[in-house]
């Protein structure tokens, strides 16, 4: 098998994509935070010491897809044409659904991801006064268009 990331002498480098066709490029990926009921109940009235949890949330979640390359090992810098972070609040859990697009030679399913994973970490930044027993989890992609790949939707 033949390792993409590693240059001949078995090094890691980042692939060259110079040579692939720019396409448009969307990828959505989703994420929750559980929490207290209580929890859940102090951000909708606004009562969060901190501030407004979703806005400053929603701002990080964007902060984290364009900061992707510099997280993600290999992650090519990716000139990102739109970014945007949903809530869905329930009762005891913030659903969180980012889509990221591009028009360019590689992906964006990463900078999706990230986006949802920063917005869920800031969530529990701003929340952890009140809640420490926050659980973040399920976070994937969803969907994914273009590439050479095609169109992928999680089932």
């Amino acid at each position: 098998m033949e390792f993409t990331h590693f240059n001949e002498s078995g090094r890691a480098h980042m692939v060259d994509v110079g040579e692939k066709q720019d396409s448009k490029r969307i990828a959505t990926a989703i994420g929750s935070i559980k929490m207290k009921k209580e929890t859940v109940d102090l951000i909708k009235e606004g009562l969060i010491k901190k501030g407004d949890v979703l806005s400053v949330s929603q701002i990080g979640g964007i902060m984290g897809a364009k900061k992707t390359s510099d997280l993600i090992p290999m992650c090519h810098n990716i000139f990102l044409t739109g970014s945007d972070i949903k809530f869905n609040v329930l009762e005891n859990e913030i659903e969180i659904e980012a889509t990221v697009s591009t028009i360019g030679k590689t992906g964006v399913e990463m900078e999706a991801l990230t986006a949802v994973s920063m917005a869920a970490l800031t969530i529990y930044d701003m929340c952890k006064a009140v809640d420490k027993n926050m659980v973040i989890g399920n976070i994937m992609v969803v969907e994914k268009i273009g590439g050479k790949s095609g169109h992928y939707k999680r089932k």
